[in-house]
């Protein structure tokens, strides 16, 4: 590959892959990552900028009393009906991508050559993702390591991480789609950033 290019990444995985780690490390190595999970928070966080249209469109019960919106509710409406889920990504998805637009902006401006856009859900998204990077990097494990993980770092119950799971696309799906592929299933942080840098190389970081 041409390392001296600006390169456009797309970063994807499934719950408790460690893409998130992934994430990191290349930021270490100079990558500017768009992570579009953490923008959504932040449109949905207290004074965010979704909070008015999700109360509008799904009731003031989907807003906690903190202001933000209530993460476990919304989670429980979509289990039970897709249509919400439209609803919501309607709301939020034009914003996270306002927002990663200036996010890019910034980066080019202060001069990186890698721009990574962290999203967990880039495979679910079709084309939209794939028409803006020029290579899509995915962190892979399979569900059982999926499982464990998510156990382990959020407490979450084994039917609730299973729903998650499901709604994400399937493991063979992310390995169709792939370009680059870390096998993240039982390496230490060490055997990762080796992997990691390996990849990175490629993309002049």
């Amino acid at each position: 590959m041409n390392a001296s290019r600006l390169w456009r990444l797309g970063l994807t995985g499934g719950i408790g892959s460690g893409k998130s780690t992934v994430a990191g490390m290349l930021a270490a190595r100079g990558a500017a990552v768009m992570d579009a999970d953490a923008i959504s928070r932040s449109v949905t966080a207290p004074g965010g900028l979704a909070i008015a249209p999700i109360a509008q469109a799904f009731g003031a019960a989907m807003i906690g009393a903190d202001g933000a919106m209530d993460r476990q509710a919304m989670r429980a409406l979509i289990f039970k009906d897709p249509n919400a889920k439209r609803q919501l990504e309607a709301i939020i998805h034009p914003l996270v991508s306002l927002i990663t637009a200036e996010q890019v902006q910034a980066a080019l401006h202060s001069g990186s050559r890698c721009l990574v856009f962290d999203v967990p859900l880039l495979v679910e998204s079709g084309d939209r993702w794939r028409r803006q990077v020029d290579q899509v990097l995915v962190v892979d494990c399979d569900t059982d390591t999926q499982r464990q993980r998510v156990m382990a770092r959020n407490g979450l119950a084994l039917d609730e991480i299973d729903r998650i799971i499901a709604l994400q696309a399937r493991r063979e799906q992310r390995l169709a789609y792939a370009d680059v592929v870390i096998f993240n299933q039982s390496l230490s942080l060490i055997e990762l950033e080796v992997q990691v840098t390996q990849v990175a190389a490629d993309f002049g970081l």
